[in-house]
């Protein structure tokens, strides 16, 4: 069975992806702006909270092993892909979740360690 908190975070961490994509393509088509600050906000909140209900104990190495390289390969994919607007949009999208929701388990994590 799914704690409430898990299915929180899951279904933010989902409706953030799936937000991500969509901002994503319709900035890379120039239909939306991703700059605008209730957008940038949004993203933001939905990371925080999949960093604070959705990764376990368990599951905070392999995400913040993962949470890096993703932000890492995005970071380096930006520039890559400036010629695909739609590309380079989406992972500047994925960024504003995952940025957060890394920052979130790993300062979660450090308090974990701090408090053995």
């Amino acid at each position: 069975m799914v704690k409430k908190s898990n299915l929180f975070g899951s279904w933010a961490f989902l409706i953030g992806v799936i937000l991500a994509i969509v901002i994503g393509v319709l900035s890379g088509l120039e239909i939306a702006n991703l700059s605008s600050q209730l957008m940038t906000s949004i993203m933001i909140v939905l990371g925080i909270i999949v960093g604070l209900f959705n990764i376990t104990g368990k599951e905070v190495t392999p995400f913040l092993m993962s949470g890096i390289a993703l932000i890492i390969a995005s970071v380096f994919g930006l520039s890559m892909m400036a010629q695909v607007p739609v590309a380079s949009a989406t992972l500047a999208a994925m960024l504003l979740i995952f940025i957060p929701a890394t920052i979130v388990v790993a300062i979660k994590n450090v308090f974990s360690l701090a408090k053995n």
